[in-house]
């Protein structure tokens, strides 16, 4: 940038490319604000891409009494599947039951249990259990995920996988969503509206200048400096969000997150059908097993301290054995460290409410402006995939007063790219492009059209044969779709393809990766 050339006024600086930062980027660009976003490293290469990949309700917190976080997140699943129906779909979850059974020490309900029924010593009776499921079928409202039913897991499919303990289960409706997807094309929509996106740039540091913010940012591959000037800063950096306030904007906050690590193992796939599981432990946590990648099974998620969010989160050997042994208590195949084909962690940054456990903390979200020396900040605290929408909206709701005449709410049911079809569409879509590329099988039709929907044509253009989507990395993945992915969904590295922008890390071995990554740091020369 020239010395003599002013730099340009914005009138939202966005800190962090996570899924609070990219959704409050996309709502302020559709509303028509001009919106710059800057994001250290990769698009979702923190939080945003290591959860248990759930839209749901949050069914446990109900124990904590946490009613309107529940009926917030119920009322947003089937809103955020209208607008997505490629990277997010219905699942159903079977939570078997047994009589031992039992409460986390500290719930609300359990000391409540404990008083009126200390006989229970702890346990969770069934017609409780069923209660919270009646609560979460009618909470939120459903129009398209089916209610609560009963399993008699003796006869049932469900049922064979799980040792002979389990005779009963109940099974509820929640949703799958691709989490790193869903950033990107919350980030890509932005961008559509007119909004700046900036990936691997970091945010040296921010300064009040009358009625605007100075920021100064660094792009960490060519390591040169530009300032931007804003009107409002919105610091939705997740666990770095205390960072920013305290060592980068030198702001006095009494307010703190409080980071908890989530860690998830991937085996080889351990049952046929495609429902989930909802594992309850002796000690009252509980886990998830889920259907992953066609080929694999998730289990998640444990829950643990972590102290410094400049540490990289990783499963530790204590979090795998964790997780094995909970899986083991359950299902009838046996698994052992020798099964685990992929770990990964992820930190979440919960405000900090004095809860005395990291399980007890709570999972809402806090919004906090900060106008009294100037130019206005809003610091985002918390938050869970599911409700990002709503906290977007949250946040414009704080953020439209200092700007007048600026539109109202527009994001509810508004498709993301390539989510232009409807909910029970995507048979019908891969269906279609099978027909109209018939090189594809269904594995890789199916991928391309969970990754992609209506944009998948895009992908592969014009192309007749195999052989015309160029060099082939494996895995069906083609240079044509790596090529769509850096001009298109900002994918710098051989990592951000295959496990942000998709999962094929699953199938590619290191040497493969490195080919791919070496390839594109050419393409990018």
């Amino acid at each position: 940038m020239a010395k003599d050339t002013p730099p340009k006024t914005y009138d939202l600086f966005v800190i962090g490319g996570g899924i609070n930062g990219c959704g409050i980027a996309r709502d302020a660009a559709g509303r028509g604000m001009s919106v710059a976003l800057a994001e250290m490293d990769d698009l979702a290469s923190a939080t945003s891409s290591a959860s248990t990949k759930l839209f749901h309700g949050g069914l446990r917190y109900l124990e904590y009494l946490e009613i309107n976080l529940v009926r917030h997140a119920l009322k947003e699943r089937e809103v955020l599947l209208s607008a997505m129906p490629h990277i997010s779909w219905p699942m159903r979850f079977v939570l078997p039951y047994s009589p031992d059974m039992r409460f986390e020490g500290e719930t609300p309900v359990s000391r409540i249990l404990a008083r009126v029924m200390p006989w229970m010593k702890g346990r969770r009776p069934a017609w409780m259990i069923r209660l919270g499921l009646f609560m979460y079928d009618h909470l939120g409202g459903r129009k398209i995920l089916p209610a609560t039913g009963t399993l008699n897991l003796q006869d049932a499919p469900e049922g064979a996988p799980l040792i002979d303990k389990f005779r009963k289960a109940y099974e509820y409706s929640d949703c799958w969503i691709e989490d790193s997807r869903l950033v990107v094309l919350n980030a890509r929509d932005a961008r559509q509206r007119g909004a700046r996106i900036m990936v691997r740039t970091r945010v040296e540091g921010a300064q009040r200048q009358g009625d605007h913010w100075n920021i100064t940012v660094r792009d960490v591959e060519t390591d040169t400096c530009e300032i931007v000037r804003a009107r409002m800063l919105v610091n939705a950096a997740g666990p770095w969000v205390g960072d920013i306030i305290h060592q980068k904007l030198n702001l006095k906050s009494n307010e703190s997150v409080r980071l908890v690590r989530g860690s998830h193992i991937v085996t080889r796939r351990l049952y046929d059908h495609d429902k989930c599981y909802f594992f309850q432990g002796t000690d009252g946590r509980i886990v998830f097993a889920i259907p992953y990648e066609t080929d694999f099974t998730l289990i998640g998620t444990t829950e643990a301290e972590h102290g410094d969010p400049h540490m990289r989160p990783e499963c530790t050997p204590q979090e795998q054995a964790y997780l094995i042994d909970f899986a083991n208590r359950y299902f009838r195949q046996q698994i052992s460290v020798d099964d685990v084909v992929w770990t990964y962690s992820g930190v979440r940054p919960l405000y900090d409410d004095g809860a005395s456990s990291a399980t007890a903390a709570t999972r809402d979200y806090t919004l906090k402006v900060d106008a009294m020396d100037g130019a206005p900040i809003l610091n985002i605290f918390g938050g869970k995939i599911t409700t990002y929408r709503k906290l977007a909206e949250d946040a414009m709701d704080r953020i439209v007063p200092f700007f007048p005449g600026t539109s109202g709410h527009w994001t509810a049911g508004v498709a993301l790219p390539g989510g232009d079809f409807p909910v029970n569409g995507v048979e019908a879509l891969i269906g279609r492009l099978m027909a109209n590329y018939p090189f594809l099988d269904r594995f890789w039709a199916r991928r391309l059209i969970r990754a992609y929907g209506t944009e998948a044509w895009d992908v592969l253009g014009a192309a007749k044969d195999k052989s015309d989507l160029g060099h082939d990395f494996g895995a069906t993945l083609s240079a044509r779709e790596v090529k769509w992915l850096m001009a298109r969904e900002y994918a710098r590295t051989g990592e951000d393809v295959v496990w942000r922008r998709n999962k094929l890390g699953l199938r590619l071995s290191k040497d493969e990766i490195a080919q791919l990554d070496a390839w594109m740091q050419a393409e990018r020369a």
